[in-house]
């Protein structure tokens, strides 16, 4: 999934840098007056693709993404769907919370990986973390290194990545305190169904799953 999601941002990205002066197409971009009225269900989804134009800030944002939603995808990979849930947990938070705070998000996928480095940060308390092998920080302050970053390169207060952080928040302690769980029908399909689909995720998981053996 890490994989799909990058390789989909690099399309979106470059076709955006190609055609659009180096905007992010604006067929993808998030419209809910153009979702709910003229049907383009797409948008809330590309618009995840968003890292921001071409530059340093959006390579560094892939790195964060590859590093650490590569980690948390690998993590879960005996339980993929809890990290689907994840995913879909930080991605419905912020079109939904952006929505009500009246917020127009520019950069949703900039936002999510905020989130994801979050959630990241919490499964690694205490760890020490390497910067661009620059200096070591700790896991915990790391979302917190990344709002930084964001401050210094965009020149403004990074506020939906601060949301991003408060979401992360809110999984994490609805997920160690047992309030969300990928759904039944969900778990039986991914371990039982012998559809081509579920089938082709369990050798793809189970790739994975043999880094983890000893």
């Amino acid at each position: 999934m890490t994989k799909a999601y990058l390789f989909g941002s690099f399309v979106s990205t470059m076709s955006g840098y190609l055609l659009s002066k180096n905007q992010f197409p604006p067929a993808l971009l998030l419209d809910w007056q153009k979702v709910l009225k003229k049907f383009q269900f797409w948008r809330p989804l590309t618009a995840f693709f968003n890292f921001g134009p071409l530059g340093i800030s959006y390579i560094l944002t892939v790195h964060f993404v590859w590093t650490y939603m590569a980690t948390l995808e690998r993590l879960a990979h005996d339980k993929p769907y809890d990290f689907w849930l994840m995913m879909l947990f930080g991605g419905t938070s912020m079109l939904a919370g952006y929505a009500m705070l009246g917020i127009s998000p520019r950069f949703l996928g900039h936002n999510l990986s905020t989130f994801m480095v979050y959630v990241w940060s919490r499964y690694h308390e205490g760890i020490e973390v390497n910067m661009f092998e620059l200096f070591n920080t700790r896991a915990e302050l790391l979302p917190w290194f990344f709002l930084a970053q964001s401050y210094l390169l965009e020149g403004e207060v990074p506020i939906l990545d601060f949301f991003g952080i408060v979401f992360g928040h809110l999984y994490h302690h609805c997920k160690t305190t047992n309030l969300l769980r990928a759904p039944r029908i969900l778990t039986d399909w991914y371990h039982n169904s012998d559809g081509p689909c579920s089938s082709m995720l369990r050798r793809q998981y189970k790739q994975i799953s043999s880094d983890f053996e000893i």
